[in-house]
């Protein structure tokens, strides 16, 4: 058997096809290196006046992004490539990837509102991977940014797969700052002013600390007697954090003043309940009974004869 054609085929093309591989492979790691350091860039310009913190989330959204779209491009243009050194006519080949996308297009309306909606999602910088945001009424940790769907992990480890097209409203937890927002009971029975001078030393305290003062934007403090309850009255406290740290200055928070009010003696309320199990009732009835029947003697009329009735009405005449 002949081989020399083969050989000569390998020489003449398969030299090409591999160089065109080699460039592919070049040119991804090229992408691979230099696209996060763009993103970089341009994220510290456009984003001044952001945190370190903030800048790296959205790069770390950005960057799977951009690199998913450049793997596609470089493929596609790989493949037309060695599809042109086997003298293979692209035409027809774009012209089956166009009917094949109109089809596509008629069954896929979910999957390409998805995407749009992913798109305008990347954009407007709706949250990033590492916000704790509620998407589609579910509330965790951005894991995953995608142009069809966004991942989420609630506290309980749960993760949640959201198609983006199925998001109306997005709201992000950890945009800029993060707030302490809780309420502290205190009984009817205790000074409110003393309540509060304690609640605003405990909140000065913590953020005058060198751990708990690098999370803390603006200590803790009351902000107005909220309510009046049924067991105790309600004094709302609100504070500013960094982002995601608001939950662990809330614990800290309610464990401090809980200690401070057992050290000032300030009762912290809980529901009371008073039972009464039916005797003074019954001593009630009882006491009542005999009054009830004199006054029903009272108003007994006595019932005459006819014969007696009728006497008696001549005796009147």
């Amino acid at each position: 058997m002949d081989w020399t054609p083969v050989t000569d085929w390998l020489l003449q093309h398969g030299t090409r096809i591999l160089i065109i591989l080699l460039a592919g492979l070049v040119l991804w790691w090229m992408t691979k290196r230099f696209v996060p350091r763009l993103i970089r860039r341009t994220l510290t310009r456009t984003m001044e006046g952001e945190t370190e913190e903030a800048i790296q989330k959205r790069k770390d959204t950005l960057r799977p992004i951009f690199l998913g779209a450049a793997s596609i491009i470089i493929i596609i243009i790989v493949l037309f490539m060695i599809l042109a050194e086997l003298d293979i006519s692209i035409a027809p080949v774009l012209a089956g990837f166009g009917i094949a996308g109109i089809a596509v297009g008629f069954g896929a309306q979910y999957l390409i509102r998805d995407l749009i909606a992913g798109f305008f999602i990347l954009l407007e910088n709706q949250y990033r991977v590492g916000d704790v945001a509620r998407v589609a009424d579910i509330a965790g940790l951005v894991e995953e940014v995608h142009l069809r769907k966004t991942v989420l992990r609630d506290l309980d480890g749960i993760v949640h797969h959201v198609p983006n097209g199925e998001i109306r409203v997005a709201s992000n937890f950890t945009r800029k700052f993060s707030r302490v927002n809780l309420n502290i009971s205190v009984a009817y029975g205790e000074d409110l002013d003393h309540a509060i001078q304690v609640i605003n030393r405990v909140g000065r305290e913590m953020a005058a600390e060198e751990y708990w003062g690098e999370a803390v934007l603006k200590p803790p403090e009351v902000l107005r007697v909220d309510n009046l309850g049924d067991s105790g009255i309600d004094i709302k406290i609100l504070g500013d954090t960094k982002p995601i740290r608001q939950w662990e200055v809330m614990g800290e928070l309610r464990k401090r003043i809980k200690k401070a009010f057992d050290e000032e003696g300030i009762e912290i309320p809980w529901p009371h309940t008073k039972v009464y199990f039916g005797e003074a009732l019954k001593q009630e009835v009882v006491e009542e009974a005999p009054r009830r029947e004199v006054s029903r003697k009272k108003k007994r009329v006595e019932v005459l004869p006819p014969e007696k009735e009728e006497e008696e009405g001549e005796g009147d005449v």
